[in-house]
């Protein structure tokens, strides 16, 4: 029977959380859409209200209907404070949105500089494929606008070794896209000779 604790967490009320949790509500209590609240919270940037729900032993793994979870969400909001607190629940770094894609990859699209920074100290694994076919790199260089954001976060994936090789369906390379865009920037880096 759901005790409004998924609600509480989308909302932002820890007190309410806590209440609920003292109360014995189940930490992964899930809402009709399979969403959780450890999910919730993630969504909605509630780091206090994450980090009380991860102590009293949350599942940042389970995925609601869109495939959303909790580590999957920083990726999309670009959360640093966020990632930090699933990281300590040691979340599944393999599973995928609905996309087929890990959290590095809509982080790349969207221009998370800090956030591609520090997830790239964990096993995520910057070649993914998604089920578009892209990784990471081809992501941030299709999606992204080729500006600082972008760059920064070519430079950050090559650095810490992404395969500039791997194409696209089309067999289309990311030096490829970013010359087709004209993003100089991007193609000076993507022509530099891996070290």
């Amino acid at each position: 029977m759901p005790t409004g604790l998924v609600d509480a967490a989308e909302r932002g009320d820890l007190p309410a959380v806590e209440r609920l949790l003292e109360a014995g509500a189940d930490v992964d209590e899930r809402r009709a859409d399979g969403r959780t609240a450890v999910t919730a919270a993630a969504l909605g940037d509630h780091v206090d209200i994450a980090r009380a729900l991860i102590a009293a032993g949350a599942d940042v793994d389970l995925q609601d209907a869109d495939r959303q979870n909790a580590l999957l969400v920083t990726g999309v909001t670009g959360s640093v404070a966020m990632l930090r607190e699933v990281l300590k629940a040691s979340p599944d770094f393999t599973l995928t949105n609905r996309y087929g894609g890990v959290s590095i990859i809509p982080a790349s699209e969207r221009g998370h500089v800090d956030y591609v920074r520090a997830v790239l100290d964990t096993e995520i694994d910057i070649d993914h494929v998604n089920n578009l076919g892209w990784t990471a790199l081809l992501e941030a260089v299709i999606l992204g606008d080729g500006g600082p954001a972008h760059v920064e976060i070519v430079r950050l994936l090559l650095e810490a070794g992404a395969d500039r090789s791997i194409a696209d369906r089309d067999g289309v390379t990311a030096l490829e896209h970013a010359r087709e865009q004209g993003y100089d920037e991007l193609v000076r880096l993507l022509e530099e000779t891996p070290s």
